[in-house]
């Protein structure tokens, strides 16, 4: 079995995301490993304009914090760290991958392809060709468990 002890989660508060949490702290638990959320506040790009008034840092920073606080509870028994961070994102998670140190980084990936992959480029793909860990990509989540099947449906057919 491979010596998963620290899990390093990402978050961008998506759908996507949030998948890929239920999967980090169903790892977290079952390997009993520390689990590590961070988020990271891209520097904001200010364009003044006619009647543009770019939003406070620290009201972000703030709204931000209290998202990452919010981020349901992994399970009981999973030490779970919050980390809140600023810079361009994919470096940002690489130097937490590396600090940490990070045995497995669990993400959601917004899966864009095209032309949109050219334009907003790929976070998930960046930390995918650099990290010093595997890196686990998540685009959906995880279909439900299938029921239990009753004892008396699996009757064996008698001899024909």
């Amino acid at each position: 079995m491979l010596p998963i002890r620290t899990i390093l989660h990402p978050t961008d508060f998506s759908d996507r995301s949030g998948y890929a949490l239920h999967l980090a702290s169903a790892l977290a638990r079952d390997y009993q490993a520390r689990l590590v959320l961070l988020h990271v506040l891209a520097r904001p790009v200010i364009g003044y304009g006619e009647g543009v008034v770019p939003p406070e840092p620290e009201v972000i920073r703030e709204e931000a914090k209290e998202q990452l606080d919010r981020l349901a509870a992994p399970g009981a028994g999973v030490v779970t760290d919050r980390r809140l961070a600023e810079g361009e994102p994919a470096e940002v998670i690489l130097h937490f991958a590396r600090e940490t140190p990070a045995d497995l980084i669990v993400m959601g990936t917004h899966g864009r392809t095209g032309l949109g992959r050219l334009l907003m480029g790929s976070v998930a793909e960046h930390v995918v060709r650099k990290a010093p860990c595997p890196v686990l990509t998540v685009t959906a989540p995880f279909p439900a468990a299938p029921a239990a099947v009753a004892p008396e449906s699996l009757a064996v057919a008698g001899p024909m």
